[in-house]
């Protein structure tokens, strides 16, 4: 089964998909003129913009649920992977990407929001699967991503955070792995069989708080070793032009590993975040696409680096060459993984860090299976708009626990081979799809921003801008509602001609 999942990821993961990454990256970031950096402050100010409704959610829940996408175990076993097989300049790549993919993040959100429409319970839905019938006219090519990422979502990725889950537990309570699995799948159950409303609810208050207190730990440990951060910043950079004694021969390694991780863990061009930016209640699609932008940046900027830098700083990470030869061993016996991390923090807070890392590891995960989850309905649900068969939803809570069981007790690398294959195919259908359809997008922006240069509140209308089969906006605006549970509801405007 191992030799099998490395086959099919060596054609998946080549070298064509590491640089059409970067390249779209940078491509999207020349045509959006760095809209990362040049709307740092808007980002921000557009997190905490905006009310749900009773068919979408809040730009700062849809923030938490891709987030809780976003970050997920890829932030710690994934940066261990990343380090071990890449070396440490396998970072400083993870950060190239995130700053780059921050463009890519607006485009495939923004078009989100634009082609989102609403499901038979009066629920936004969207994603790639709905841009590209809607933008581009090719039924064939969404089905295809629909059921990939059906697949991918619902049964192959689940896996590789459940596995964390379990090996965290068991490393720092000692308990066993099918334990572990089966208090995973109760609690998750009990969310997923409660709808999106309740997978919104439970995201936006646990992910603020993980992600924070994960940080803060790593600042601490940070702040208790800042003489070393000059050389740990200089090993970073130079491992990843292999400009340091021993990785030179790992460069293309470097690069190959801190790209793959890095879309992994951040998630932009995969077309995983644009379904929950679709569920957004905003006025106008460039506000959630970024929202969506700044997301990355929290994901790889702020957890990845907290990650990186507690594992570089305190020693606790090996590194393998090409031949499977160790060029440093600086944690013998220790698997790449939450091992590194717990290792870590365990350094310099003894008693502490194995602890804390599987608690950690497990709302990363978590969220992140909850996530998986949502996005994998949201395509059934696109499946369900010609087949009606509503049962698919039952069988896919069903396949998806499945999955949480059989990743738990499963080892680490088959896990991490089956999710890779996921993302890489995820990623390769979406990338293609919006180079075609970028247009939409780029034109949202350019209207987004004239519109603030005129001190308005922007809101969209696809008509005037020559946007076709933006059915949700030229039917009406979108519904203003002041709670949650929309009992204020101005309710929609009346139909354009």
């Amino acid at each position: 089964m191992n030799e099998l999942v490395n086959a099919i990821n060596g054609y998946i993961w080549s070298l064509p998909l590491i640089y059409l990454c970067l390249g779209v990256g940078l491509y999207f970031s020349l045509r959006t003129r760095f809209l990362q950096v040049r709307h740092i402050k808007e980002m921000v100010r557009l997190m905490f913009q905006g009310n749900s409704s009773a068919a979408g959610i809040s730009s700062f829940q849809a923030l938490a649920l891709s987030l809780s996408g976003r970050v997920g175990t890829g932030n710690i076993a994934g940066v261990a992977t990343a380090i071990t097989f890449g070396g440490p300049g396998a970072v400083f790549w993870m950060w190239v990407v995130a700053f780059l993919g921050a463009g890519t993040a607006f485009v495939e959100s923004a078009l989100a929001q634009i082609y989102k429409e609403k499901d038979d319970n009066g629920l936004y839905r969207g994603g790639p699967a709905f841009y590209i019938e809607k933008g581009l006219g090719m039924k064939w090519y969404a089905w295809i991503f629909a059921i990939s990422t059906v697949l991918a979502c619902g049964m192959l990725l689940p896996g590789v955070q459940a596995n964390s889950i379990a090996s965290g537990i068991e490393n720092a309570f000692g308990i066993p792995t099918t334990v572990s699995a089966a208090g995973v799948v109760i609690l998750l159950g009990m969310i997923i069989f409660g709808g999106v409303k309740r997978i919104a609810h439970f995201t936006q208050i646990v992910v603020p708080f993980m992600a924070l207190g994960y940080i803060l730990v790593a600042f601490v440990i940070i702040v208790l070793n800042i003489g070393q951060i000059p050389e740990v910043v200089s090993l970073i950079v130079g491992s990843a032009f292999g400009m340091k004694a021993g990785f030179g021969a790992i460069l293309g390694l470097a690069i190959e590993w801190g790209v793959k991780r890095g879309i992994y863990s951040n998630e932009a061009g995969q077309g995983t975040g644009p379904h929950a930016a679709a569920a957004a209640e905003v006025s106008h699609p460039a506000k959630q696409g970024l929202v969506q932008s700044f997301s990355v940046y929290i994901d790889t900027l702020f957890v990845c680096s907290a990650t990186a830098f507690m594992i570089i700083i305190t020693g606790a990470y090996n590194v393998m060459g090409k031949a499977g030869e160790a060029i440093v061993e600086k944690l013998p016996g220790v698997e790449a993984g939450p091992g590194y991390t717990q290792a870590a923090v365990e350094s310099v807070m003894p008693g502490f860090g194995g602890v804390f890392v599987a608690v950690a590891l497990f709302f990363f995960a978590f969220t992140t299976i909850l996530a998986y989850y949502y996005i994998a309905e949201t395509n059934v649900a696109y499946i369900n708009r010609k087949v009606h068969r509503p049962w698919l939803m039952f069988v896919l809570k069903l396949v998806l626990m499945a999955s949480v069981v059989y990743g738990s007790v499963k080892t680490a690398g088959l896990a991490w081979g089956l999710g890779d294959i996921g993302v890489g195919l995820m990623a390769w259908l979406n990338i293609v799809a919006i180079l075609l359809l970028q247009k939409p997008a780029l034109i949202a922006l350019k209207d987004y921003e004239a519109q603030k240069a005129e001190g308005l509140d922007p809101t969209f209308d696809p008509v005037k801008l020559g946007i076709k089969n933006a059915d949700h906006w030229v039917k009406g605006k979108p519904s203003r509602v002041a709670d949650e549970d929309g009992a204020i509801n101005s309710g929609v405007q009346a139909e354009r001609s």
